[in-house]
């Protein structure tokens, strides 16, 4: 079972971009050897810069925020 969610924390832009990945996306992201040379080709799409990011990946998305 492939990951569904893509949490990226992008150092240049001090953002966190999540990303839920489409049963397109999945089947597509099985073709590649390393995740993250899938995760290259959706740089553009998402507007972020694999070489300035880290990323984690995880089958369901749960969230805490503290003092917002």
């Amino acid at each position: 079972m492939e990951p569904r969610y893509i949490i990226i924390m992008g150092f240049s832009t001090g953002e966190l971009i999540k990303i839920r990945l489409t049963d397109e996306q999945l089947y597509a992201s099985e073709e590649y050897e390393d995740f993250g040379e899938f995760l290259s080709t959706l740089e553009e799409e998402y507007d972020f810069r694999l070489k300035d990011c880290l990323y984690m990946t995880c089958h369901t998305l749960s969230e805490r925020n503290y003092n917002l």
